[in-house]
């Protein structure tokens, strides 16, 4: 059996359900500059670089703030938000827990920024190395994040798992050279993107993730 050099976590949507509180925040963004924003227009940020959604949503409500000013203010209302309670998703801390049973090292790989990992790892402070959205040159989709991961852990992305929710972070995690396991949320993932598609991480256990990789390893090998 392989060994799994190390585990890399994305956070949004994956480790923690924060798109709704994401999707609050740009609701009230909006209503605060008198502008129009819909749910199609939130669902259209999942995955996103703050810059990104940051150009997006100024773009979208006609705003005259710079882009930086957009993202500092909605990020402030996610830091208030996360003070009040981690929004866990079903069998996260179980999964992460697991991992730290196994000894198995861990990332958080993230376009969050700094500021706002400082809660989640105050919470649960199990992870190894964090990568955020505004110390990286070159965000998601781009494979840089999670090579910036596993060179910070001293392993070969090939031998680590990648667990993402969006198209962009497993686009991502699997040029990287990942093992990708997708756990789709609210955006809808196609099925030929990643290793294997989840529907949570209740339920499963690290021998499931193992057999993931093991199977990806034993493909990648040939006959």
């Amino acid at each position: 059996m392989t060994t799994i050099a190390a585990v890399l976590w994305d956070l949004d949507g994956t480790l923690v359900d924060t798109e709704p509180l994401w999707m609050k925040a740009e609701f009230q963004l909006a209503a605060r500059h008198g502008a129009e924003w819909t749910h199609e227009d939130g669902l259209a940020l999942v995955g996103r670089s703050l810059h990104s959604s940051g150009t997006y949503i100024k773009e979208r409500m006609g705003l005259s703030d710079p882009v930086d000013a957009i993202v500092e203010e909605l990020v402030a209302e996610m830091v208030a938000a996360l003070g009040e309670g981690i929004p866990w998703r079903p069998g996260a801390v179980e999964m992460l827990e697991a991992c730290v049973e196994a000894e198995i090292p861990m990332a958080l790989v993230t376009m969050s920024y700094r500021i706002m990992t400082d809660a989640i790892e105050a919470a649960l402070p199990v992870f190894d190395v964090i990568i955020t959205g505004d110390e990286v040159s070159a965000p998601k989709p781009d494979p840089e994040p999670y090579l910036a991961a596993a060179r910070a852990l001293e392993v070969d992305p090939r031998n680590c798992v990648a667990f993402e929710d969006s198209p962009t972070g497993g686009t991502s995690a699997f040029a990287a050279g990942c093992t990708t396991i997708m756990l789709p949320n609210y955006a809808h993932v196609p099925e030929s993107l990643g290793h294997a598609h989840w529907d949570g991480l209740a339920g499963h256990s690290i021998a499931d993730v193992q057999a993931v990789m093991d199977t990806v390893l034993r493909s990648s090998s040939g006959p």
